[in-house]
């Protein structure tokens, strides 16, 4: 069942100018001193739980950055779920199509941090796997009349694929984040990507070329755009990113700020999706 509204039911004026298809993960943080070895059983100084997952995150940093947005997603029918569906009412986030299920429990992050912000993740999908194309038919009117609609990996990928077909075949331009990433994936995901953004080892696994500098990332976007995708982002982290469009032959490197890393496990408050696209 949906958490709130009835699906398919949107005015003009309430429709989302950014929708997002993907998944929600409540993190489990324990920040330690060093990361613990094989077997071994350490103290931390501090535990919080947060509210993550690749596809949530971009949806807050959306409307965070100013955009009315939606999100497609599923949680359990558990006090995490709960928890999350008011953290997203809180950011402004429309859940007209966040489902809940008693199938499976809400995704899970467990995550340990040091002090150099090095961290150590286990990931339990639960939910979010269970989203399926018979959601996204629900889902449609606000997909199909967006303006960007965004997706990932930490949900089915046969879902993101039905995703952007229903978005590509709208006219709605697309945004997909190929993470975590995989060799075999689908060809057609390239052709339906007019961003297709990824990080150096996500570019590693889908182009098999080694991506250890701004010149090698230009290589694998290359390689990228030659798939079908309109524009390729490969982000390096400190090196800032690669970017590619089919109307290019150069690929432009952009660099990053150098600041201290704290956590990369990247929270709501730190995540840098880049929406510059929609204007």
């Amino acid at each position: 069942m949906a958490a709130s509204g009835e699906p398919g039911k949107q005015k003009q004026e309430d429709v989302a100018a950014v929708v997002v298809v993907g998944s929600c993960m409540t993190d489990l943080v324990s920040l330690t001193s060093r990361l613990p070895k094989t077997g071994e059983t350490i103290h931390g100084h501090k535990f919080f739980i947060g509210f993550g997952g690749k596809g949530a995150n971009q949806c807050v940093q959306a409307a965070r950055l100013g955009a009315k947005t939606s999100m497609v997603c599923k949680v359990g029918k558990d006090s995490f779920g709960n928890d999350y569906i008011e953290n997203l009412k809180q950011n402004g986030i429309s859940t007209e199509f966040t489902y809940q299920t008693k199938d499976a429990a809400t995704g899970t992050a467990s995550i340990i941090v040091n002090n150099e912000g090095q961290n150590i993740i286990v990931i339990v999908a639960g939910a979010n796997l269970l989203l399926n194309t018979e959601d996204l038919r629900e889902a449609a009117s606000a997909i199909s009349r967006t303006k960007v609609m965004i997706c990932q990996l930490e949900v089915a990928p046969a879902t993101s694929l039905e995703a952007l077909t229903i978005a590509h075949s709208n006219g709605v331009k697309t945004l997909f984040n190929p993470a975590p990433a995989m060799a075999d994936l689908d060809p057609r995901f390239y052709t339906l990507s007019d961003v297709f953004c990824c990080n150096e080892s996500e570019a590693e696994i889908l182009t098999g070329l080694e991506v250890s500098s701004p010149e090698d990332a230009g290589k694998a976007a290359l390689v990228l755009t030659e798939r079908g995708c309109r524009v390729v982002i490969v982000t390096l982290g400190a090196e800032g990113c690669v970017m590619l469009s089919q109307t290019e032959t150069v690929p432009k490197h952009i660099p990053a700020e150098k600041v201290k890393a704290v956590d990369t496990t990247i929270p709501y408050i730190s995540n840098t999706t880049n929406l510059a696209f929609l204007e």
